[in-house]
């Protein structure tokens, strides 16, 4: 099995709704995305003879994705009033509404699917939101 690895990094602030303790209030990280694609076999001829994809295709891809959540805050829809919402729109701050509370566990669930529906066959993706803590999604 071949797998290649590639990663991005993008800074941004989340918070976790019905939480006890201190991730309940905004603050934010330096996310690490790291993903792995893989292939029983490399490609026979042309361009990508020799390869499973093209690094640039992957690389490019990984940070369009990364860099979407840049400098901005990540909130789970409804977890926030409409009014304060509206402020921080009305304010210019850039708000990200996700279907899902914003943990590392569901980030790395979310961007294995925004790769594979890229057409990648995803071995793994990993997000780190600490240079210590990482959490891992795997098929």
């Amino acid at each position: 099995m071949y797998i290649l690895r590639t990663e991005h990094s993008f800074d941004s602030a989340h918070f976790l709704p019905n939480y006890e303790g201190k991730c309940s209030n905004i603050h934010g990280h330096r996310w690490r995305v790291v993903v792995e694609v893989k292939s029983k076999d490399l490609v026979d001829g042309g361009q990508l003879d020799g390869m499973v994809v093209d690094f640039g295709d992957l690389k490019d891809d990984v940070k369009e994705m990364a860099d979407f959540y840049d400098h901005c805050l990540i909130i789970m829809k409804g977890s926030m009033r409409k009014e304060t919402l509206d402020f921080m729109v009305g304010d210019g701050f850039k708000v990200i509404e996700v279907d899902f509370r914003p943990t590392a566990e569901k980030f790395a669930w979310h961007f294995f699917k925004l790769m594979e529906k890229k057409g990648y066959r995803v071995h793994k993706v990993e997000v780190y939101e600490t240079p210590t803590n990482c959490a891992v999604y795997v098929e």
